[in-house]
This record gives C-alpha cells, sequence and structure tokens, in this order.
C-alpha cells in the first residue's frame, strides 16, 4: 500500500496503542493472538514497545502513566489532525472534554487525550514526520475496522463529522438494535457508529485486529488467557468477527476473511 501523505489522512486514525498494568503480559498476548512482532522504542526513554505487522508500525503497547493512575486497561486509537492545540479546542466547543492537553513527545510528535460528547476516549495526533504510517486496512496485522459504541449515534456522528469532516456511507437497520452507520474519511472508509445497548456500560471505541481465520483466532485468544465475549459471527462484508477481552481486561475484536 502506497504511504498517502499526512494531509490526506488528516480525520482519520493512523495509530493505536494500548494501556496496561502488564506490559510483559500484554507483549506475550497480542504476539500469540495477531501475530504481530515487537520492536523497541529508540524514540525517546518512554517505555514504549512497538507493534509491526511485516515492514508496517501499526501501534505500541505501554504501562499506564502515573498521571492516569486509576484508568481501566483500554485500546486508544491516534486521530491525525494538523494542530492538536486548535483541534483540542474544537472538541471543547462542541460539548467534548480534553483530559490530557497537548503534550509532546520527544522525536515523534503531539498528542491530546480527548472524549466525546457521552465520553468515548480518543486521541489528537501530529507527528513531527510529514509521513503517517501505511495502513491498509484489508493487511493481517492491520486494523481493519473502528467501531463507535456511542452514548447516541446521531450526535456522535455531528460531533465528529463536525470536527473532522467524516461523512456518512451506508446506514444498515439493525432492528431492536437501532442503525449502523457507516463512516469516511478523506482517505476512506473508516468503520461504523451505533447507538450502545443498555448493557453497555459506557460509550467507547473497539478496534478490530486483521487476522487469517476466525475460528483459530479465537482459540488462541482462550488459549492466551483472554475471553471471547460475542462470535464468531459472519457480517454483512462476509467476514467473521469476535469481540473479546485481554488477560488484562481491555475490550478488542479481531475480524478475518474466513471461518
Amino acid at each position: 500500500m502506497t504511504n498517502p501523505t499526512h494531509s490526506n489522512l488528516i480525520g482519520s486514525f493512523v495509530w493505536y496503542d494500548q494501556m496496561s498494568n502488564d506490559l510483559a503480559g500484554a507483549e506475550a498476548f497480542y504476539t500469540k493472538v495477531v501475530g504481530w512482532t515487537l520492536a523497541a522504542n529508540t524514540m525517546n526513554d518512554q517505555r514504549y514497545t512497538l507493534l509491526r505487522a511485516g515492514p508496517a508500525m501499526i501501534g505500541g503497547l505501554m504501562p499506564i502513566p502515573e498521571q492516569a493512575k486509576g484508568v481501566e486497561p483500554a485500546w486508544m486509537g491516534y486521530i491525525a489532525v494538523d494542530d492538536v492545540r486548535a483541534y483540542a479546542d474544537k472538541v471543547k466547543a462542541a460539548g467534548g472534554a480534553i483530559h490530557r492537553p497537548p503534550t509532546e513527545i520527544p522525536n515523534v510528535g503531539t498528542f491530546a487525550v480527548a472524549g466525546d460528547t457521552h465520553g468515548a476516549g480518543f486521541m489528537l495526533f501530529k507527528g513531527n514526520s510529514s509521513e503517517a504510517p501505511a495502513q491498509d486496512p484489508m493487511a493481517q496485522g492491520h486494523v481493519g475496522w473502528h467501531e463507535l459504541h456511542a452514548g447516541d449515534g446521531e450526535k456522535a456522528f455531528a460531533f465528529y463529522s463536525g470536527l473532522f469532516g467524516w461523512m456518512k456511507g451506508e446506514a444498515m437497520d439493525m432492528g431492536a438494535m437501532g442503525k449502523y452507520q457507516l463512516f469516511n474519511a478523506k482517505s476512506g472508509q473508516q468503520g461504523g457508529m451505533m447507538t450502545k445497548t443498555p448493557q453497555t456500560p459506557a460509550p467507547f471505541w473497539l478496534y478490530y485486529f486483521n487476522v487469517d481465520a476466525i475460528d483459530a483466532a479465537a482459540e488462541r485468544v482462550k488459549a492466551a488467557g483472554g475471553k471471547i465475549l460475542n462470535g464468531p459471527m459472519q457480517v454483512p462484508t462476509d467476514r467473521w468477527i469476535v469481540h473479546g477481552l485481554d488477560p488484562q481486561g481491555a475490550m478488542f475484536a479481531l475480524l478475518a476473511p474466513k471461518r
């Protein structure tokens, strides 16, 4: 996949990381389940393990920072912007929250920790490089789908489209579960969003990691100490998914082209 220019990626997810209280455990789990290889962080002195799918860097694993003590282990997605401070102001003006103000990561870029109007968390990010990591939504080990379980699906779309220019794609009627709204950024289709179920404790973003076959991947989750919460099930794209919890309690999903 050709690496697009950073300007084309404004408003797209470009990086992912998981914070937990067991870095070694997270490394062991995800290398076994997804097949990522690990790389050391050589950019700065932060304790951070890079995740690689083939030659592509996908994201990282890190301990929960002291300033975030009490936060539950979770995956977070980074959305590319051209000015983190300006977008942080836009988030607040739109009714969202900034939980950590714009902060520089030495030799990497600037980020801020944000929340939408119902509390789902995401990152704002501007890298020091004019190029962002190449992301192939179909390649194994890459992130194939982004799904928002929103406090209110319609209001959530208005919030994110106002910030990032996201556009509506197809909307699917899921009956009692309501509408599943696909959304696109400048770089292409990103994922879908819907109003969360009443049983879901709080709004959140769910990230789908591409694997080769869903049954074998689900068995790897269980063998590595994780839990399967939902699935395997086939989705309208004819791909197969499972939702799971890793041993630290962070939710994730897997996506495969075959059972």
